[in-house]
């Protein structure tokens, strides 16, 4: 028996319906809702100064439903999907300003409880710090200094009796140094975080060029052998459950060994690159080409019959005796042999491979016949017939 317990789906359609199905969004609109939820904790407390009689009901009241309503309207418009237009789809800067302009009005409402927006402040500036730029961090720290120094300032002036002029610097004194502290260390913070990022993607940058050396032939830029017979195995699992079939044609440059005697390696290895090329050109996008070895490929052909395969090797086989391959002064004119075989129900895939072996052994035979005893095209093509029958019987 399963430890998972499913949500009820009620409660998941809420959840799908508050914060969407998206990951991205997700996070942007769970950040939000955390942001609601520290104005909500909030407003409790502004409602307990108020039952202690440190502050008037009425304005506690209009305050909490601004604050509340403002929360409420950042959160619809990351919701809907209109954040997206701002350079940050999260608001946090907005929701950062809010919340201080917030701070500060419950500043001049609590009196001799005004102590307690203090960790508010830092609260809000600690809430950005993972998240926002550290240009966006200094331009809300100065805002936040400015402001309560203007709250603190006119609060002193119209009612010096609860809002002593000395208490209140006091008070400015310590938010200016409290606060750029906090920016200096989100700085930092942001900083090790975007180096972080920069040092991951040039992990994944070169994890993915490993496995494009593992995966890849450096010569001809098709798949190596290794990852092919992976392939192949995949590709004969799948088969096997599904009773589908699969073909696998073996591929042969007829002659590349006189080539590279004759005018070098380097001609050798352009003939190379110019028929993989070439017969990746020609394939179907489901099928997987594979430089084998040498001047051999391999070629998995999926859910089809030898019998649909044949026309397009032969056609293949015409694009590539058609080519021209020039280098430097050399221009050169080759053939390709192909051996077909068409996997067969209950065999090893070593087996299949086998066969295509067989087959291209018997095209680069027929060669040597005269042309009206052969209907094989240039470098020759022959299919594994004789397992084939044998399978049907």
């Amino acid at each position: 028996m399963s430890d998972h317990v499913a949500l009820p789906s009620p409660i998941r359609r809420l959840q799908s319906l508050l914060f969407t199905d998206e990951p991205v969004q997700r996070i942007r609109l769970a950040q939000a809702a955390l942001a609601m939820a520290m104005v909500g904790v909030s407003v409790v407390a502004m409602q307990f100064f108020v039952w202690a009689g440190m502050a008037r009901a009425v304005p506690v009241a209009l305050w909490t439903a601004f604050s509340l309503a403002g929360m409420v309207v950042l959160f619809m418009l990351i919701r809907s999907g209109w954040s997206r237009r701002r350079e940050d789809p999260s608001l946090t800067v907005p929701q950062m300003v809010f919340a201080l302009s917030c701070a500060a009005m419950a500043y001049t409402l609590l009196g001799p409880a005004r102590g307690s927006v203090f960790p508010i402040f830092m609260v809000i500036l600690m809430f950005g710090m993972f998240v926002v730029s550290p240009r966006h961090v200094m331009w809300v720290s100065v805002y936040a200094v400015a402001l309560f120094g203007a709250t603190a300032g006119a609060m002193s002036w119209f009612d010096p009796v609860r809002y002593p002029p000395a208490l209140e610097f006091g008070h400015f004194l310590m938010v200016a140094t409290m606060v750029p502290t906090i920016s200096v260390l989100a700085v930092r913070l942001s900083r090790m975080r975007e180096r972080l990022r920069r040092r991951r993607h040039e992990l994944a940058e070169a994890l993915a060029q490993i496995r494009e050396l593992v995966t890849r032939d450096e010569l001809t830029g098709l798949i190596n052998r290794r990852h092919m017979q992976e392939l192949i195995e995949h590709e004969h699992q799948r088969c096997t459950r599904s009773g589908q079939t699969f073909c696998l044609a073996k591929l042969d440059i007829d002659r590349l060994g006189d080539i590279n005697d004759a005018h070098g390696y380097p001609v050798g290895d352009a003939v190379l690159r110019a028929v993989a090329q070439e017969a990746l050109q020609h394939v179907r996008a489901s099928d997987v080409l594979a430089r084998w070895g040498g001047e051999e490929f391999m070629l998995m052909l999926p859910d089809t019959r030898a019998s649909l395969v044949r026309g397009g090797l032969e056609r293949l086989q015409q694009r590539v005796a058609a080519l021209r391959i020039v280098h430097g002064a050399q221009t050169l004119n080759v053939t390709l042999s192909a051996g077909l075989a068409e996997r067969h129900a209950g065999e090893s895939i070593e087996q299949t491979i086998e066969r295509a072996g067989l087959a291209l052994a018997e095209a680069k035979a027929a060669r040597g016949r005269p042309p009206a005893e052969t209907t094989h095209p240039p470098g020759g093509f022959a299919a594994n017939v004789h397992a084939m029958r044998a399978a049907r019987r």
